[in-house]
């Protein structure tokens, strides 16, 4: 009778362990306006029908860190779950003058601003709770340019599992082979969120980096 109560206590033991190993934390980093947030929406929308935030034309339209857990997704015949952390954009520098030319008025642009600066801070407070991270850049924009060295220097130190996404794809500027340059070391999935074109390798490429953990 003991051991067999031993037996069931083990499994559920290892059953526990592995479920929390299921449930991955997957952050969205990357420059403002970008495509994180919509890449999340869609993500969360497809398999949970509901949303993780707003997105908008104005820069740092997403200010705070916003989450959506146990989102669980589906890719040929597996599932997996997910935490999915949506994160405020990348920048070295935020002018509130930068808000001005989006009709936002100067006191407005201002708290805007300020609460744009303290996401990034809680964004790289965010790593350290990161198993996997997917880079969002714009295909459209120069790489070199969107993404901050600190964040790819953090990922590195955490051997925290990278996967770089050029977004936008669908319009005529998009050049996937200048971010497969820039990141050699990394793969590079090619998508639109906009309009959910090549989602399937985009899942393909994260359900291959979940080996990694």
């Amino acid at each position: 009778m003991v051991i067999k109560v031993l037996k069931n206590f083990v499994r559920r033991m290892f059953s526990g362990l592995y479920k929390d190993k299921r449930d991955i934390s997957l952050g969205f980093y990357g420059p403002p306006n970008a495509g994180k947030t919509s890449l999340a929406n869609r993500i969360c929308k497809d398999f949970t029908g509901e949303e993780i935030g707003s997105v908008s034309k104005v820069p740092h339209e997403t200010r705070k860190v916003q989450f959506k857990e146990k989102v669980e997704i589906s890719h040929k015949g597996k599932t997996m779950t997910f935490k999915m952390i949506d994160t405020p954009g990348i920048a070295t520098k935020i002018d509130y003058e930068e808000f001005l030319k989006y009709n936002v008025n100067k006191k407005d642009a201002k708290q805007r601003s300020k609460e744009a600066t303290q996401g990034i801070i809680e964004s790289i407070k965010w790593l350290d709770d990161m198993d996997m991270v997917v880079i969002v850049l714009d295909a459209t924009e120069n790489p070199y340019n969107q993404v901050n060295i600190t964040i790819i220097g953090n990922l590195v130190a955490r051997k925290i599992p990278v996967l770089i996404v050029a977004n936008k794809i669908d319009m005529k500027k998009a050049n996937i082979k200048q971010i497969e340059s820039a990141f050699p070391d990394y793969d590079v999935v090619g998508i639109s969120a906009k309009y959910g074109k090549n989602l399937e390798e985009f899942y393909e490429s994260i359900f291959k980096l979940t080996k990694d953990l």
